[in-house]
């Protein structure tokens, strides 16, 4: 793993040059953020050493260097999924060479189905906390020290006081936003009437497929989070979902003007 992440290090640092201290994962149906950066360069996936490559639609599969609002940010235009095939090692490693290539905070995003009954399609929620039930951990095996350490303390993954200056933006914005919990699934089928019963009696705000294995690593890693989730669909008893990934790709674009206000109001407080 060591070798694997000084090796893409190294190949990035040839290619670019950048001090970008923030990273952004762009999730599902929000690519088009990456419009408004003033790009230095971009790099597909599939030409970084060691980097999986995205194989699903509405993740367009690059990793961009450039400036938005004057600072510099690493970005990657689509995400990793377990459903996809890749294990926990390998969806979080994007993660870990954020972390050696010098990145201090991490914005992650993502669309997610709504749980709590108080949300509205195309709102968007501060994650202030997770539940992770995935099959597997993207911490299980050997510990290497130097990437972190055995048992992280994960009372406070995603950082309160980003938390509140995003909220804080909004307000001044009038964007609404909502704050909850994130609950992460391995996918890839949509969840049944009661599997959304059952996570709302966990205390559940939406759920989704990826997002908690990158927050996990990011803070064994010892960065700063924040996440984002865009509700794409609400389930309810009495209007149960039946969204198709297109609708899903919709909703995202509906939040995604909002969204893009928010981060770039966001990116010079960092």
């Amino acid at each position: 793993m060591l070798k694997k992440i000084c090796e893409t290090k190294d190949y990035l640092r040839q290619q670019v040059t950048s001090n970008a201290k923030t990273a952004i994962v762009l999730g599902t149906g929000l690519n088009n953020l990456a419009d408004e950066l003033e790009i230095q360069q971009g790099i597909p996936y599939a030409e970084i050493p060691n980097f999986p490559v995205s194989t699903v639609k509405g993740h367009a599969g690059n990793l961009i260097f450039g400036k938005l609002e004057g600072v510099e940010l690493m970005v990657m235009q689509g995400r990793f999924h377990f459903y996809e095939g890749y294990d926990m090692q390998t969806l979080t490693f994007p993660i870990r060479v954020m972390k050696a290539f010098g990145i201090e905070t991490l914005i992650l995003s993502n669309a997610s189905g709504g749980v709590n009954p108080n949300f509205r399609i195309g709102d968007i929620m501060l994650i202030r906390d997770h539940i992770n039930f995935f099959p597997a951990h993207p911490l299980r095996g050997k510990n290497e020290e130097s990437l972190g350490e055995r048992f992280p303390n994960m009372s406070e993954v995603y950082d309160r006081a980003l938390l509140q200056k995003a909220l804080d933006i909004a307000e001044k914005e009038h964007i609404p936003c909502q704050t909850g919990v994130y609950i992460g699934v391995q996918g890839p089928s949509f969840e049944t009437p009661a599997e959304y019963r059952m996570y709302r009696s966990w205390g559940a705000d939406c759920v989704g497929m990826s997002t908690v294995p990158e927050a996990i690593v990011c803070h064994h890693a010892g960065m700063k989070c924040l996440g984002f989730s865009v509700i794409t669909n609400v389930f309810s008893d009495d209007c149960p979902t039946t969204d198709t990934h297109e609708d899903v790709l919709k909703a995202g674009a509906m939040a995604e003007k909002n969204l893009t206000v928010l981060i770039k109001k966001l990116i010079p407080e960092l």
